[in-house]
């Protein structure tokens, strides 16, 4: 609506529009050129002639750059720049994919996936506090946050199927080439799209003198735990669940059905539990969704095969949903100076859970056997319960603060 005493309102909606469409095709982008990576891993494996631990560095060199330099990345969009930092990231991860297509083996791999790693570290801590800033005056960040959250996982599906396709068209080399070339595109996008410097400061700067407390260093660590804990029981979930699909008969088709229904349930979830915790609360949907899922895993172990893929998109929804919950927790327990910070380490926290648990959890399961390793990610998952009523507890001191600061 305009108004003639706000003049300001219409550009500080396009602002909003302009910087929540960056955030949403940055992370896009960077999850969607990440989780290609395993499109290729067995490509490159025939390729260079790699054994399964060479292959394993290569995964894991990406995913450790991008989760260490998470918090480098925060300070330095400080000194430099989020949205310069942002653009820079996005092209550098499209340049060592033009690099990955000019491998010719291990060394030159891994060094061009070391690249690509440290240009993904940028786009979660700032396009997240990107959001933060732009959308906190109007009172929709956590909306925004479960659009952008929602966006990841349409990137984790179109481009990797897009490499898929084009593998059966044209060359790996050549396929890699092109979504290099998209990450360069992505890049010039975002040059474009994000707001000038002077417009998301001003909205920042409103922010900080409006009804804004001081957040809670508490309730953001608890924070960090629960979303460390739940992405670890995730990545441990979908480690065992091929394995738990093909005791029960399950086929390599039936492997890749289940595991799109699992990822399509994910999705909508992520959009709808953002939303939902706005309705009802962080720690209500939270307790909602863990218990949930704690629940589904444990059915998981005994359901025949027909009747667990028709429950796997409810357990998609519930396993992933609580992730959009939980970052848009993270603007309210941190001071709006030190977002950057916060969702760095908050990102690092739930990549590096997310990094392990398959280790720790495969490991258990080799002593005691897939259903106990199983029942264990459902008791781990448990723990969040309490940990989410202590950040309530951030949440709500915080809110205190505030109403007697005002």
């Amino acid at each position: 609506m305009n108004d003639p005493q706000h003049p300001a309102l219409p550009a500080a909606a396009t602002v909003r529009r302009r910087s929540l469409l960056a955030a949403c095709s940055a992370h896009a982008v960077h999850d969607g050129l990440t989780d290609v990576i395993y499109v290729l891993l067995p490509i490159w494996q025939a390729q260079f002639a790699m054994s399964y631990a060479q292959i394993g560095l290569l995964r894991g060199a990406y995913s450790a750059m991008m989760a260490g330099c998470q918090l480098l990345a925060g300070r330095a969009a400080r000194r430099w720049g989020r949205e310069r930092l942002l653009v820079g990231g996005t092209a550098l991860a499209g340049l060592a994919y033009l690099l990955v297509g000019q491998a010719t083996g291990l060394s030159m791999l891994l060094l061009a996936l070391l690249l690509g790693g440290l240009g993904a570290s940028t786009q979660h801590p700032l396009a997240s506090s990107l959001i933060s800033d732009t959308h906190e005056a109007a009172g929709g960040v956590k909306q925004a946050l479960a659009q952008y959250n929602f966006a990841g996982d349409i990137g984790k599906t179109l481009i990797p199927g897009l490499v898929g396709l084009l593998l059966t068209l044209i060359s790996w080399r050549a396929s890699v080439t092109l979504i290099g070339l998209l990450g360069l595109a992505a890049a010039l996008l975002l040059w474009w799209l994000i707001p000038p410097r002077s417009s998301t400061s001003a909205l920042r700067e409103k922010n900080l003198k409006a009804s804004r407390g001081q957040g809670s260093a508490s309730g953001l660590r608890a924070l960090i735990l629960t979303g460390t804990l739940d992405s670890a029981v995730r990545m441990g979930f979908l480690t065992f669940l091929p394995f738990l699909l093909k005791a029960k008969g399950a086929g390599t088709a039936g492997i890749g059905l289940a595991l799109t229904l699992l990822f399509i349930g994910g999705a909508f979830g992520k959009l709808l539990c953002g939303y939902l915790g706005v309705r009802i609360g962080m720690m209500k949907t939270v307790w909602l969704t863990e218990f949930s899922t704690a629940s589904l895993i444990v059915l998981a172990l005994f359901l025949p095969y027909g009747g667990l893929m028709l429950m796997l998109p409810l357990l998609g929804l519930a396993l992933n949903g609580t992730s959009s919950v939980l970052y848009g927790a993270v603007p309210d327990l941190a001071g709006a100076d030190k977002r950057e910070q916060a969702f760095s380490l908050f990102y690092t926290g739930t990549i590096g859970g997310g990094a392990l648990a398959p280790i720790l959890f495969g490991s258990l399961g080799d002593f005691t056997g897939i259903p106990l390793a199983v029942m264990a990610l459902a008791v781990t998952l448990l723990l969040t319960l309490p940990l989410s009523w202590y950040v309530q507890r951030g949440l709500d001191a915080d809110a205190r603060s505030l109403r007697h600061a005002g």
